[in-house]
């Protein structure tokens, strides 16, 4: 059942701003995209740690350019701005990093199996459909080394709500998987995670092997030890995805025996049984 509550901006203030980690926080009720608002802001000087939430979004963008739309009040839609004092090239892991604090915050309020389909698709449930994705980009001008992190995830939605994804199933949510959420709650969770992993991440200068973090991404992967097949724009290839390395590449192993780093493209799982 939809749960007709709007974010309380104040609330979510108080929370995250005045008594917690973050510089700035706004909602607004309807946008086309709340990383496209918060890009625009980061040109403007936006600070570290800027929060644009959304009631609903109407030209929502994933990975690989796909377009999707967030019905008013069913999901949490959510931008933040992260200016961290690390070197450009390991700002790819920023959306590594944000998957394991869903994972996280989808544990805390909720109680529903979760993990992550390489690189930060959130999966839910027996079936591990996708319940929510993650998309960062890069801030590019004097300010830099910046980077804009959004976050879609399903929580209201009706099965009938839900598209297929690439895998041919359909997507889930909180709701679908029998869960009823505060989206507020929610909002906290997920963003009070994100910034403890920053801070780790931050403390050892980006370094996701020293942190553990690289660690801890490994251990919220389900595509680990699975039989996938990637989409690249030349074509595709099957093989185990056996790692995931500290460039955050995923290593997969063909059935010839050969090894190859996938930095980008668009991976389905094959096979539910995982081999470790």
């Amino acid at each position: 059942m939809l749960n007709p509550a709007e974010l309380d901006q104040e609330w979510l203030r108080s929370r995250l701003v005045e008594a917690g980690p973050y510089a700035a926080l706004d909602v607004v009720g309807l946008t086309g995209s709340t990383n496209s608002d918060l890009m625009a802001a980061a040109a403007r000087g936006a600070v570290d740690r800027t929060v644009l939430l959304a009631e609903e979004q109407a030209q929502g963008r994933g990975r690989l350019q796909r377009q999707w739309h967030s019905p008013r009040g069913y999901g949490l839609q959510l931008s933040v701005l992260l200016r961290p004092p690390v070197p450009t090239a390991v700002l790819s892991w920023v959306p590594l990093l944000t998957g394991i604090a869903a994972v996280q915050a989808v544990d805390r309020a909720a109680g529903v199996p979760a993990c992550l389909k390489w690189p930060n698709d959130l999966l839910l449930g027996d079936e591990q459909r996708k319940a929510a994705g993650i998309l960062g980009e890069l801030v590019t001008g004097r300010d830099a080394p910046a980077i804009v992190i959004g976050i879609g995830l399903n929580v209201h939605h009706r099965s009938a709500d839900l598209p297929s994804g690439s895998s041919g199933l359909p997507g889930t949510s909180l709701a679908v998987e029998g869960a009823e959420v505060d989206r507020a709650e929610l909002a906290v969770s997920l963003l009070t995670a994100l910034a403890e992993l920053d801070d780790l991440w931050r403390a050892h200068g980006g370094d996701v092997s020293a942190s553990g973090l690289a660690d801890r991404y490994r251990a919220r992967c389900g595509t680990l030890g699975r039989q996938v097949r990637v989409h690249l724009g030349s074509g595709s290839f099957e093989g185990t995805a056996t790692d995931v390395d500290d460039s955050g590449r995923l290593v997969v192993r063909g059935a010839d025996g050969s090894v190859r780093e996938v930095s980008a493209g668009d991976v389905v799982h094959v096979r539910t049984s995982t081999v470790r």
